[in-house]
């Protein structure tokens, strides 16, 4: 029987759970706010306690860390060092910084135990009805874990991509390739609020949503908000983010690798902070859509972004195969 247990049992933590019990696996969760009721009444077992948590499960243990990326992550293993068994497997299906993960993998690897980085995509929907997984790390604990995997993601949503930080490193670039999407959108929902005759904007978006070249979730979710929130005018122009695109824009320059419409993107993001702009309206639309992400400032996120630049826990010349990385 699979079996696993869940540290955070937010949006995406507990939405996997969920479909995990749903599908009859084993979940066994922690999070310090209590689980929902569906939760609960699907078979989650619930600890407050993370020595409960690891406590009641038996033989190797398999854990998810769905929790905020950077300093939490490692504040999160020290307390589970000491409760795990050489040939435990710890997961962190978060957007962390890829040289973090192999520095990670590295760590607990001195104790025996496996390190797993996840890339997860899909949003909440994709965490309860299937995921799209992106998975890196030594193959033994990819195997352990692999069946897990394939059975919560989406139909071909599942790849393995290489070693340590692999997973999260293509995780970073998918992320990359959503803000320009993203941006290119929100120009066009721009140019069309823009014309000199009233367009029907909302109605050109359920156009492009059957059979045409550019249709895709993203449009998708682009027209699903227009029509529910009348328009762009409700909309904060205000594009709130946890800055993980830009380690993406900073690993280009050291790779030497020209990304000009994903590096103008995360440019145009800083420039929608003046609540302005109907393209900025747009793309936060989208991203509530799919991640649930807020309508204008949000300060836990602004402090998230300040303590998660590239730099802050790495050096230049740090990483290398005994994997040292930066702070995600």
């Amino acid at each position: 029987m699979l079996r696993f247990g869940v540290i955070g049992l937010g949006r995406i933590g507990g939405g996997l759970a969920l479909q995990a019990l749903r599908k009859g696996i084993e979940v066994h969760g922690c999070d310090l706010a209590e689980p929902s009721a569906e939760l609960t009444d699907a078979g989650l077992v619930y600890s407050r306690h993370l020595e409960d948590l690891v406590s009641g499960m038996t033989g190797r243990r398999i854990l998810f860390l769905y929790i905020h990326a950077g300093p939490a992550i490692d504040e999160m293993l020290d307390r589970l060092l000491p409760l795990l068994n050489p040939g435990d497997i710890v997961i962190d299906g978060g957007n962390s910084y890829w040289g973090d993960s192999i520095r990670r993998h590295a760590r607990m690897a001195e104790k025996g135990i496996h390190f797993v980085d996840l890339g997860t995509s899909g949003g909440v929907t994709g965490a309860l009805n299937g995921a799209c997984f992106m998975v890196g790390g030594d193959s033994e604990a990819v195997d352990q874990v692999e069946p897990i995997l394939k059975t919560l993601c989406i139909e071909g949503g599942y790849t393995r991509c290489a070693g340590p930080g692999s997973g999260h490193f293509v995780k970073l670039v998918h992320n990359g390739i959503e803000f320009g999407m993203l941006q290119a959108i929100g120009e066009g929902i721009d140019l069309l609020e823009k014309f000199h005759q009233d367009l029907p904007v909302g109605d050109v978006l359920s156009c492009w949503r059957n059979g045409s070249v550019i249709r895709s979730w993203l449009v998708d979710l682009m027209h699903e908000q227009y029509v529910q929130k009348d328009g762009l005018e409700s909309v904060p122009g205000y594009i709130e983010d946890t800055g993980e695109v830009n380690w993406l824009v900073a690993d280009a320059l050291n790779m030497e690798v020209p990304i000009p419409v994903i590096t103008q993107s995360v440019v145009q993001l800083f420039t929608s902070r003046d609540d302005k702009r109907d393209w900025a309206r747009a793309i936060a639309m989208m991203r509530n859509g799919f991640g649930g992400h807020p309508f204008g400032p949000k300060e836990e996120l602004q402090v998230e972004r300040k303590i998660s630049r590239v730099g802050d826990y790495f050096r230049p010349g740090e990483l290398d195969g005994n994997g040292s990385g930066a702070h995600s």
